[in-house]
């Protein structure tokens, strides 16, 4: 190739005329933008997010529908309160400083005799009676006063057989204390304190308990319950309902009861079980347990009170000095079974052998060889089916029977209305 220049011919270029610059897409500006938005609105649901949760309000918002009243309410300080009667249940404090002046605590002294069984004894052929002192503690409500007495409610069993009796008031002073009535059918005793015993300044300091209506509870209600604890002092406990008219049976009553999860031991017997308002409705009286070696084997969570409105005219009487005494039918007799069902045809119920004179049968239509197949509504298959009724019953009130008698060679059934007195 020579070193010669070659010049090339300019290219013309044509001017073209400058066209508008075009706007470039919307559709990239408005994604950032929707971007921006989108975080911002996220940023605001999870801020009422954490609010609502910290506040016990998430449910509320999401669920717009239930009302905050009907939820268990959560707070920041991971105190659970559950509504119940109206108000929150958690710090029962105020409850109890009202309470508290109306409750005490019953100690009872009980003599044991008994016959020394020991080697001594066994060799030498002696049988000296022995007697000993035992302790026992309780607790008691009081519901009544006058010009000479105030009026304790306890359990029958926290007071029986005692020889001794002595109550401590809210300012830990003791005084002595008589038994004025009991009823072992409902297992309730009143025991009075003179007020001329009593100082003054522990006058000021009691107060009269409040007694409600029981009869109104609805299981899952809050109850607080108070008492003499294993005899260390007033203790508070609380819990619910946790069932009603639970029938409770003992050596000497068998009575519907309420059923609590608030705690109650030994000494807690005879004490108040109270509602939110601070009224008594129920007296409490026992608890279930079982023995045994394992953990497994004991019962928690079951306590037990008398309803006060069962017994509450009891009271009265009692106060008054009337005696509770057992009611019963005034008749004899034996329960039929299956062989003199079978052959005599009998019908199945409580033969009247016999009708004790000056007794309450004696006064109706009653008759010996009359079979008692029902008593208020119930079928009579055992005695106990009698005494059950009897025990729900005071005294004045009547009981109605379903009776069956001979007719010729048949039984036939009759009504029979008979009064408790």
């Amino acid at each position: 190739m020579s070193d010669k220049t070659i010049k090339e011919k300019p290219v013309e270029i044509e001017k073209v005329e400058e066209t508008p610059k075009a706007d470039k897409p919307k559709k990239h500006r408005n994604l950032g933008y929707k971007i921006i938005i989108v975080l911002l609105l996220l940023t605001i649901v999870a801020g009422a997010g954490v609010w609502a949760y910290t506040t016990g309000k998430l449910d509320f918002i999401f669920n717009p529908t239930t009302s905050k009243e009907e939820k268990v309410k959560i707070q920041h300080t991971d105190t659970i309160t559950v509504k119940t009667d109206g108000v929150y249940i958690t710090d029962v404090s105020e409850v109890v400083d009202e309470v508290m002046p109306s409750i005490v605590a019953i100690t009872s002294k009980t003599v044991i005799n008994s016959v020394n069984s020991g080697l001594f004894d066994f060799f030498f052929g002696s049988n000296t009676p022995r007697s000993y002192t035992t302790e026992g503690a309780g607790s008691g409500v009081i519901v009544a006063e006058d010009d000479e007495n105030l009026y304790i409610l306890t359990n029958n069993h926290v007071v029986k057989d005692t020889s001794e009796l002595s109550v401590k008031f809210i300012d830990d002073k003791s005084y002595d204390a008589t038994i004025k009535g009991v009823s072992k059918r409902k297992d309730i005793a009143i025991v009075t304190v003179s007020k001329n015993s009593i100082e003054n300044e522990t006058l000021s300091k009691i107060k009269i308990a409040t007694l409600g209506d029981s009869t109104k509870l609805k299981v899952g209600n809050g109850v607080i319950a108070i008492g003499n604890a294993l005899g260390y002092g007033q203790s508070v406990t609380i819990g619910v309902v946790s069932a009603l008219n639970r029938e409770v049976t003992t050596e000497d009553y068998t009575q519907e009861m309420i059923q609590t999860d608030a705690a109650i031991n030994g000494g807690n017997s005879g004490g108040a079980l109270l509602n939110s308002k601070g009224e008594v409705i129920g007296i409490n009286s026992a608890k279930y347990s079982q023995s045994g070696t394992s953990t497994s084997a004991s019962i928690e969570g079951m306590g037990f009170a008398i309803p006060i409105s069962d017994v509450t005219e009891l009271i009265v009487s009692l106060i008054k000095g009337e005696d509770d005494k057992e009611l019963t039918l005034g008749i004899e007799g034996y329960m039929t079974n299956s062989g003199n069902i079978a052959s005599y045809r009998l019908p199945e119920g409580f033969y009247v052998s016999a009708i004790t004179p000056g007794g309450n049968a004696e006064k109706s239509d009653l008759e010996i060889g009359n079979i008692i197949t029902e008593i208020e509504g119930n079928k009579v298959t055992s005695l106990e089916t009698i005494r059950k009724v009897l025990n729900k019953k005071q005294h004045g009130d009547t009981v109605t029977l379903k009776v069956k008698y001979a007719s010729r060679n048949e039984y036939k059934e009759k009504e029979i209305v008979i009064t408790l007195q």
